[in-house]
Order: C-alpha cells, then structure tokens, then sequence
C-alpha cells in the first residue's frame, strides 16, 4: 500500500511560479511511475504529467509542454511538479498518483493509488 499527500498548492497570479511535492509513504515508491493529473470544476481529472520509476523518462500532456516539469527524488520518496508561467486555465485541483508499473502513460487507469489532491488557483 502506498499513501500520497500532495503539497505546494495556493493562490498565485498569471505568469506565477508554483512547486508541487508529492510525498509518498511505502518501500516500493522507488520502483513505480508517477503522474500528475489535475480536475476543475464541471471537469473530467485529466493527465498532465508523468515519470518513469528512475525518472528517465518523462510525459507531459501538450497543454503544459514548456511550462511544467515533473521530477523525482527517490532517495526523499517523493515526486514534484514545477509550475512557470502559470495561466488562470491552470486552476484545478491536482492529483499525485502512482503506478505499480515502472512506466505510466495519460490513462488515469493505469495509476493506482491517489493522493487527496491540492488545490491551485491562478488570478488574471
């Protein structure tokens, strides 16, 4: 079993900077893919980022290609998502997730834990 517990979020004005971290309690974090998924309001949870279980590999979601990155730390069991040049249509609440595979792609049904989600708004 594997707990995530997302941090990072907040308020912040267009063209802003937010770090998210994920922290993930369970000895088997370094031997999974990660992913980054955000919902808003009235909105399906979409993909947006993802990360190989040595982080070599990395996927983002084109909305986000240039503007975020996702990294990993497995030595801390955790995983982040930097946020630049952030837009008021960023504004959701995102999720860290995890896979028990070593490679994830943009299906939220191949993750299988979630973490309880952070909530980022981005003011115009």
């Amino acid at each position: 079993q594997v707990q995530l517990v997302e941090s990072g979020g907040g308020l912040v004005q267009a063209g802003g900077s937010l770090r998210l971290s994920c922290a993930a309690s369970g000895r088997s974090f370094s031997s999974y893919a990660m992913g980054w998924f955000r919902q808003a309001p009235g909105k399906e949870r979409e993909f947006v980022a993802a990360i190989s279980w040595t982080g070599a590999r990395t996927t983002y979601a084109d909305f986000v290609k240039g503007r975020f990155t996702i990294s990993r730390d497995n030595a801390k069991s955790t995983v982040y998502l930097q946020m630049n040049s952030l837009k008021p249509e960023d504004t959701a609440v995102y999720y860290c997730a995890a896979a028990k595979t070593r490679y994830s792609g943009s299906s939220r049904y191949e993750y299988d834990y979630w973490g309880q989600g952070t909530q980022v708004t981005v003011s115009s």
